[in-house]
């Protein structure tokens, strides 16, 4: 039977959030979307958590570096696709942390903000697995090759603001991943790898939701606030050293994950 500690949403994922070892965290939080489905666990929207560990925990293994010094190689050669495998293995086990930082940190937001993230976590989980998965028929495991830590950093920055959240790493950090993610889909398929090819279609999908949930909560806690969505993001971006996204950009994906042609037009605008 679990514990008051492990029946609260919250609290739960913050001890995911803590897990060092990356296959545990990903099956765990996999398992916490199921419980929470049935009705195992309870919210508390209001409790102000403090992280007694190290957030978030991560394996020893990869080395961490400068986005610089990450390794590409040419998709051609069984190494190159398993250094690019490695590194979306990479992004999806920074996503799993994202997503559960963002139920345990920011106390008071709607029941549905929780379950929204909660489940992101949970589909970040899985694309985690598959792509491990498929590494290890390239020959390879999570932490054979360096990664960078540029999508936790946004994070925290954006630590004590909600709304920077929200702007910045789902619709900045994380919507990056809908430009770039339909062109390695077509490169892995066009070297035959085309289980690789088959999860980047799952990924695209469920990232275009995810996407969506941080534009619908952006937009919410704008209107809170009384803030304009487009110029507020401007002021956003610059406090917070955004990195500025250069072209080309997935219209169709953008749109179908809640941009509005105004910020479509902002995004042209700022790459004129």
């Amino acid at each position: 039977m679990m514990s008051e500690y492990q029946t609260e949403l919250r609290q739960a994922t913050l001890c995911w959030l803590s897990e060092p070892d990356a296959t545990r965290k990903a099956a765990g939080v996999r398992q916490l979307a199921k419980d929470w489905s049935s009705g195992a666990m309870q919210l508390d929207r209001q409790a102000v958590l403090t992280a007694a560990q190290t957030i978030p925990g991560v394996p020893a293994r990869p080395e961490l570096v400068a986005p610089r010094l990450v390794k590409r190689r040419s998709m051609v050669t069984t190494e190159g696709r398993a250094i690019l495998i490695h590194a979306l293995v990479h992004i999806e086990f920074n996503a799993i942390n994202l997503a559960l930082d963002a139920i345990w940190r920011f106390a008071d937001m709607p029941c549905k903000y929780y379950t929204d993230w909660l489940q992101v976590a949970d589909e970040e989980a899985l694309h985690f697995s598959l792509l491990a998965g498929h590494l290890q028929t390239l020959g390879h495991v999570y932490g054979d090759f360096p990664g960078h830590s540029s999508l936790w950093e946004m994070a925290d920055k954006t630590r004590g603001d909600v709304l920077a959240r929200m702007a910045l790493v789902p619709r900045t950090m994380e919507a990056r991943g809908l430009d770039v993610v339909p062109s390695l889909r077509d490169k892995l398929a066009q070297a035959g790898d085309l289980a690789a090819a088959g999860i980047l279609d799952i990924i695209l999908t469920d990232e275009i939701g995810h996407v969506a949930i941080g534009n619908r909560w952006y937009g919410y806690l704008c209107q809170l606030r009384g803030l304009e969505p487009v110029s507020n993001y401007a002021v956003l971006a610059l406090q917070y050293a955004a990195p500025v996204l250069r072209g080309p950009f997935n219209f169709p994906a953008r749109r179908a994950a809640g941009f509005s042609d105004h910020e479509l037009d902002a995004l042209i605008d700022r790459n004129a």
